[in-house]
């Protein structure tokens, strides 16, 4: 019986890590000129001026200044890690869930 959960368990974390091998080979941030009209996930004042947003499938950041930003699966699992210019950059993500964004001393929760 023990054998048996952890295979199943074995599997289940398989199919859960396997998959970002090739979706986080794929993913890239890029800079868009996209109107956001939804509010920021976080308070732009409180931030140093950085918004965060999930919008149709996509994280969306706005920042005065260049950051290092880092995205992670709710497992733990860094999915991005860049470096974004002043602007608004966006970063596709094809499979829903919970994402956490990590820039500087800013972390938020983006539910995709």
């Amino acid at each position: 019986m023990q054998r048996k959960l952890i295979l199943i368990l074995t599997i289940l974390v398989a199919a859960m890590v396997l998959p970002w091998g090739d979706a986080a080979a794929q993913m890239q941030w890029r800079e868009t000129m996209q109107t956001v009209t939804v509010p920021s996930l976080n308070d732009p004042h409180l931030s140093d001026g950085i918004e965060i947003f999930g919008v149709n499938g996509a994280i969306i950041v706005r920042t005065p200044h260049r950051v290092q930003v880092r995205v992670f699966t709710i497992l733990g699992q860094m999915v991005s890690q860049a470096v974004l210019n002043a602007g608004t950059s966006e970063l596709k993500i094809d499979a829903r869930g919970i994402y956490i964004v990590k820039i500087g001393n800013v972390t938020q929760k983006v539910a995709l």
